[in-house]
């Protein structure tokens, strides 16, 4: 009690690092939460420190004022054109419904909810604009949101040991908040023994990656994925060496000389070759420029992937905890955001680009040829082809090849090899609340990718439902589902009158149940079966285990 400040609307609480104040709030229902936003859980990863394993955070005296949130990682402005964030972005925030002390006689340890935000590793925060705590923190649980480094910034990989930049800086960047979790949530009225980390997209396969790596083992007891995966190709980086040395001007040069020069160069000057790098490579279904590596063997510190991620998930020598993973019925949908429209004949002009970038086929070779033929020839059939002919089409390759391809696989890979219990979902019901479909105007039916966080968030594009529309109790159903998988690492584990239903866990790999989140909810199996089908034909075709 003696770390305590007894003021209800700016409460000071004390944590490992020093004294924080945060704020008092109001969720949707009407309910009281604290917030406490912006903690820095690392030191600020610039001079030497830039591109390299994040170091915990230095105490400080005196109260740090949470009131405001922290920096986000340097990123792109898509409105002005401009560069946005700091290298100083290693925060977090957290939201609890009650605070230890405060709330008489004694609250019970809330279960913790950890959100990894998405944005191709490239874009995003733990900013309220997509990720407010305001709806799901009604449930009764603790919601954490960190920031990540984006970008070159956090995921250059260079393979000389002595520069200690063997990638993956971002995902340790991650390890670190979860440590930070472990050692202060408590003073939260947070359960340290009771964490689930959850993400959307780039953060669901961040997410994915945690569970696959040993080095966040013991940090976390569920995992929830929505709309990402470690088998998602675009979720992996490539050498960064040449790359990023051509982008610069800087001809052939040793990984010594892109570090030292890239050391010292402006953020502007390397978003800027990062920029011209991701171009051309954020539209296709290989490796890119950030994303997760196998560490060198030569490194000597702790590796977050000192093997390949999928040989882990074959194998199953990961952290086994109940897993939740799901998608959005026009998850693709998200690539009209992301290329031009005009661009989408790319599709089959180069019939290749559908040949995923897990297969590690060398684009020319005869059977990258082979299997690009087949793909092109299953959705689109013999042609003649255009985007106003198969929209319908486009949408669903690029959502199978995207993203439920490899949440489905990794589904059944991990019900083959874990004990704990999993759990699928698809999110097919069309709403207000679905605001990237409209932005991006779409008019073909399907969810588009990001539009779950609708359900779960307040946004800045979203609007609190009116009490008893489809999209308020679709909101209520799934908060409940999500957070009772936090709690008790099942969603339905028991049948309630708001959810009507108990959700099957997946138990055969060959018959996998999912819960279809539509206008009520409803278990079917083994979504878009003939399209899953097909693309285990193309992976077995291409081998995949022998690659790794």
């Amino acid at each position: 009690m003696s770390g305590q400040n007894f003021d209800f609307i700016n409460p000071i609480i004390q944590i490992n690092s020093g004294k924080i104040r945060g704020k008092l709030n109001e969720d949707v229902r009407g309910g009281k939460f604290y917030s406490f936003l912006g903690i820095p859980y690392a030191k600020p990863p610039i001079g030497d420190l830039r591109f390299k394993a994040p170091i915990p955070v230095d105490p400080w005296l005196g109260i740090f004022e949470a009131l405001e949130p922290g920096n986000v990682s340097i990123q792109p402005n898509y409105l002005t054109k401009q560069i946005d964030g700091s290298e100083d972005c290693l925060n977090l925030n957290v939201h609890t419904p009650c605070l230890p002390n405060l709330h008489a006689p004694k609250t019970s340890l809330k279960p913790v909810m950890v959100f990894v935000h998405g944005g191709s590793f490239l874009t995003g925060s733990n900013h309220k604009d997509l990720h407010g705590p305001e709806i799901l923190i009604s449930e009764n649980v603790v919601i954490v949101e960190i920031n990540y480094r984006l970008g070159i910034l956090g995921f250059l990989n260079l393979e000389d040991p002595k520069l200690e930049v063997p990638g993956n800086a971002s995902f340790k960047d991650m390890v670190l908040s979860l440590k930070w979790i472990q050692k202060n949530i408590k003073n939260f009225n947070g359960d340290p023994e009771n964490v689930t980390i959850f993400g959307n997209s780039a953060g669901a396969a961040s997410v994915h990656f945690l569970v696959l790596s040993p080095m966040a083992k013991g940090l976390f007891h569920k995992a929830l994925c929505q709309s990402g995966s470690a088998l998602s190709s675009w979720a992996y980086a490539f050498q960064s060496n040449q790359p990023m040395a051509k982008a610069l001007g800087l001809g052939e040069v040793s990984d010594e000389e892109l570090y030292r020069y890239l050391k010292e160069a402006s953020v502007e000057e390397i978003f800027k070759a990062q920029t011209m790098i991701d171009e051309e490579t954020v539209k296709c279904n290989r490796a890119r420029l950030v994303g997760a590596v196998v560490e060198p063997q030569t490194y000597k510190g702790e590796k977050f992937f000192k093997e390949h991620p999928v040989k882990l998930l074959l194998s199953g020598r990961y952290t086994s905890v109940p897993l939740l993973m799901g998608y959005n019925s026009g998850d693709g949908m998200i690539v009209d955001g992301m290329v031009a429209p005009e661009m989408n004949y790319i599709y089959w002009t180069d019939k290749e680009h559908n040949v995923p970038g897990l297969l590690n086929l060398p684009k020319g070779s005869l059977l990258s040829k082979q299997l690009g033929e087949e793909i092109v020839k299953f959705y689109f059939g013999k042609g003649p082809y255009s985007r106003e002919t198969h929209l319908k089409q486009f949408y669903d390759i690029t959502t199978d090849n995207s993203f439920l391809r490899g949440i489905f696989s990794s589904i059944k890979h991990h019900r083959r090899t874990s004990n704990a219990p999993i759990y699928m979902y698809r999110l097919s019901l069309e709403s207000d609340l679905c605001f990237y479909k409209n932005i991006i105007q779409i008019e073909l039916p399907g969810v588009c990718h990001v539009d779950e966080m609708g359900y779960l968030f307040t946004t800045l594009f979203t609007e609190t439902p009116s009490k008893g529309t489809i999209e308020d109790i679709t909101q209520r159903k799934m908060c409940r589902m999500w957070a009772n998988f936090a709690r008790y690492g099942n969603p339905t584990p028991f049948k309630d009158a708001l959810l009507g239903i108990i959700w099957e866990p997946v138990v055969n790999p060959n018959k996998v149940a999912f819960l279809d989140i539509g206008d009520c909810l409803k278990i079917e199996y083994n979504p878009e079966e003939e399209r899953m089908t097909f693309w285990d034909r193309i992976y077995s075709s291409g081998k995949l285990e022998s690659k790794l």
